[in-house]
């Protein structure tokens, strides 16, 4: 239903109070703030790059390949996007879901602490 939310306002406040165009601008900043699709695809770019640390190869000389770090930075990003995507949020589904996320990075972290 179009111009419902405005005339709803209208009736709360009083016909005039609210611009529309102001409004509309509101509106836009707010699904900006809640928009979480930049942290996601941050967040499965950290995945990827996370899963391919795993499945690496060792080197050409055979020697361990020095990961340990590369997996806690990863850990320590993917948290970062988390934590964005939990202040965004305004479902309380997604905020359990952040929650849980939470716990196992951190059950993540420290074991790729324990990777030389």
């Amino acid at each position: 239903r179009r111009g419902g939310f405005p005339r709803g306002l209208d009736e709360l406040l009083g016909p005039g109070v609210v611009d529309p165009a102001r409004l509309a601008q509101e509106v836009a900043i707010f699904a900006d703030r809640c928009d979480i699709t930049e942290e996601l695809k941050r967040l499965q770019s950290h995945l990827s790059q996370f899963r391919a640390e795993l499945d690496g190869e060792s080197p050409p000389d055979g020697g361990p390949r020095p990961v340990g770090r590369k997996l806690d930075f990863l850990v320590q990003e993917m948290g970062r996007e988390i934590n964005t995507v939990g202040a965004k949020a305004q479902d309380l589904a997604i905020a359990a879901a952040v929650v849980e996320v939470k716990t196992e990075l951190e059950k993540i972290r420290e074991q790729v602490q324990n990777i030389e």
